[in-house]
């Protein structure tokens, strides 16, 4: 903690007081318009009162308690303000209390800017009520913490402090604070609890030992803003006699802060702007940080110029020209040849970069072309005709270069078998990732990728992570998604204990829901139905509050109306792929149906989809998992994650969420609920702790899907998938 006091012990070359006025108390300089006797002061809000009684004098408004450390003709002055502050013994009886409340006089305000709101102590509260010009404030925070562990050196954030803003415009102040248990849980190192306005600078950063170091501490210094008079310079400067900016070479400005005016001197001036002949002119020769003349300097009014000897030329400045001493005919001739030279290189060199600029737009123009951005502009102006709320937007490749700081690797957040991602700020401070895919883009398939990049960009879901536009002016398109904070449901699971302990059953059965919404949705809600075909932990993403957002549509194939089936070449990652799929060659909706299942044995047993680190015969989970249940249905909870198995009361949900799993990776697509389904079933487990009825497609055979037991999956046969 920082106590700010400032003193001078020289004395300006120009007039600080009226003639006749004393300028200085004890250590502080007194500048007109602020006085200490009739007279000397412009009015009563600048009545400063001596103190002489103590050593050295002391100076304080007129009227309070507020002793001034500092006043400055800018336009400020600081104040000691004392503390308020809340103390209790260990029966929780209140042994004192101060708050505080200060009103200022007319002219002051309390700067916003250099001061804060701050609150020291646990297990408190405080806030701050104000006046400002014709209107009440009222702000606070709170500042806890359990034991003195939780401390820690740095901002106050709200563990131990908590600071707020001071509005504009404030002239009266009052500061109360209180305990919500009356310290009774932290008494053993915290039982006071402090309140002020403050310089920031007086409290830069948090240190734990400030909780006891207070009681010793009496005032804190506050920054206050001064003016003259209420209204702006125009309507000042038609008062003349009114005006306070006496000095010829003053001028008026306008303070951010209160109301009123200031006054201060012009460049090349400095001194007392509220004083008659109070600004002087400033002798830049003799102020070696001023004077930048290399030869000779030469003061003028409110100015200065440099000059150079005889037989010298140039500007005469340091960093400048400079003084150059007079050269012969050949030294001339040999510079002119010289800056020739030089130009001609120049030239040569803009012209080899200009040239190159118009190739890398040339080729820019080409890969747009090719890539289909002719036909995405097309489209884009025929959906914003029809729909005013079309977002998707076209990125120049210069934009997400600069986001990415040119694909720096120190960007790059993720990367898979389609490409590698990149996290990157745009312009207008959003934060997105930007995926660069691997794969060139089919020639003939070109309006079928521009018809899915329109499709996507308009799925409108809060559980997809939303693809915002994209980039056509590279070899390979960049797509350009929002920025899901938290990382992916993979790390949380697998890369650690302490963020799989984060994800409680409670989490798990919400990430699982909110998934199977979201699959739902792409499969029978969106307007063409979409195959995400690579769902598994690494594309679910989970925001600040552990809100699921599926990811990577690299993948996705869009579903004509008429189709259930598409003949594709097998793509996905292994430990999620559907089998029939790599036997048929044929997607449908329900091979997302088996990656989810995938993703469900995850969430139960924390354990990796495809894994060389484990026995042969449980490489692959979804075939471990599998067998262990046919082999013995009571072993499930020897699988299941420890961590959900901690938790208990949980029996009934897990073995109905392991049912599901079961059921979602039967071999045979056609044996597998809908992804419409699933999350009706887990939509019920979410509500009431139990299944939800399922409306019955025809031929359905709900029973062997979320019968009571295992015995219905005697039947399955899972396809092994033991190399990558």
């Amino acid at each position: 903690m920082l106590l700010l006091t400032v003193t001078s012990t020289t004395s300006p070359n120009y007039p600080v007081a009226k003639p006749g006025c004393l300028d200085r108390c004890g250590d502080v300089t007194i500048p007109y318009p602020f006085g200490m006797t009739p007279g000397c002061y412009h009015s009563d809000s600048f009545i400063v009162t001596c103190n002489r009684t103590i050593y050295p004098p002391r100076p304080f408004l007129k009227n309070m308690s507020n002793e001034i450390t500092e006043i400055s003709l800018a336009g400020q002055l600081v104040l000691l303000q004392y503390i308020a502050h809340d103390c209790y013994d260990r029966n929780r009886i209140r042994t004192s209390y101060a708050g505080q409340w200060f009103e200022l006089p007319s002219q002051l305000t309390v700067n916003n800017t250099a001061n804060r709101f701050t609150i020291v102590g646990c297990d408190t509260y405080g806030y701050i009520s104000s006046r400002q010009l014709d209107r009440n404030y009222m702000t606070g925070c709170t500042a806890m913490c359990d034991a003195e562990d939780d401390l820690a050196r740095g901002l106050c954030t709200g563990i131990g402090c908590c600071q707020a803003s001071i509005p504009r415009d404030v002239w009266s102040v009052k500061l109360e604070l209180g305990s919500f248990d009356n310290y009774s849980y932290v008494w053993g190192f915290n039982n006071c609890s402090y309140a002020f306005v403050a310089d920031k600078r007086a409290f830069p950063s948090f240190l734990p030992e400030v909780l006891t170091s207070l009681r010793g501490v009496e005032k804190m210094p506050m920054v206050v803003d001064w003016a003259m008079g209420n209204g702006t310079c125009d309507k000042a400067q038609r008062n003349i006699t009114g005006y306070a900016c006496k000095s010829q070479d003053s001028e008026c400005y306008e303070p951010n802060n209160g109301s009123g005016y200031r006054c201060s001197c012009r460049q090349g001036y400095e001194g007392n702007p509220y004083l008659v002949d109070g600004c002087r002119d400033v002798n830049e020769c003799l102020n070696p940080t001023l004077n930048v003349c290399e030869k000779r300097c030469i003061n003028t009014l409110g100015d200065f110029h440099c000059v150079c000897p005889k037989g010298y030329h140039g500007d005469g400045r340091k960093g400048g020209k400079g003084c150059i001493r007079g050269e012969s005919l050949v030294y001339k001739l040999a510079a002119g040849i010289a800056i020739g030279v030089i130009g001609l290189l120049l030239a040569g060199c803009w012209l080899h970069w200009e040239l190159k600029r118009r190739r890398l737009i040339k080729t820019r123009q080409k890969f747009f072309v090719q890539n289909g951005g002719m036909l995405l502009q097309e489209k884009l102006i025929a959906k914003k005709r029809l729909a005013s709320s079309c977002t998707t937007r076209i990125f120049s490749s210069s934009e997400l270069k600069k986001a990415t700081k040119n694909f720096n690797s120190s960007m790059i957040i993720g990367q898979g078998g389609y490409g590698t991602v990149y996290k990157g700020l745009l312009p207008d401070n959003r934060t997105v990732a930007i995926k660069k895919s691997k794969l060139e883009v089919d020639p003939n398939q070109i309006e079928q990728f521009i018809n899915e990049v329109i499709i996507l960009t308009q799925i409108n879901h809060r559980n997809v992570v939303k693809l915002l536009g994209c980039c056509l002016e590279t070899r390979v398109p960049l797509l350009v998604y929002e920025f899901v904070s938290n990382g992916t449901l993979y790390e949380h699971l697998h890369y650690g204990k302490d963020k799989a302990r984060a994800l409680s059953w409670d989490v798990r059965l919400k990430i699982a829901r909110e998934t199977a919404g979201v699959l739902s949705y792409l499969h029978s809600s969106a307007s063409i139905p979409i195959i995400h075909r690579d769902v598994k932990s690494a594309n679910i993403l989970l925001d600040h509050t552990f809100t699921a957002k599926v990811s990577d549509f690299g993948a996705s194939k869009l579903v004509p109306l008429d189709h259930t089936q598409l003949p594709t070449v097998v793509q996905g990652t292994l430990g999620y792929l559907d089998p029939e799929y790599m036997q048929t060659n044929q997607l449908t909706e329900k091979s997302d149906v088996y990656s989810f299942g995938v993703v469900l044995v995850e969430l139960l047993t924390g354990m990796k989809a495809l894994s060389h680190d484990r026995p042969e015969e449980e490489m692959n989970l979804a075939n471990y998992f599998i067998s262990s249940m046919r082999a013995n249905r009571n072993r499930l909870f020897e699988i299941v994650a420890d961590d959900i198995v901690r938790e208990g009361d949980n029996e009934e949900q897990v073995t109905r969420v392991a049912e599901l799993a079961m059921s979602c990776l039967n071999v045979r697509g056609e044996d597998r609920p809908s992804m419409k389904e699933v999350a009706l079933e887990l939509e019920g487990l979410v509500r009431v702790g139990g299944t939800q009825p399922w409306v019955e497609p025809k031929g359905y055979d709900t029973e062997s899907l979320i019968g009571d037991g295992f015995d219905s999956f005697e039947d399955f046969d899972v396809l092994a998938i033991h190399t990558l």
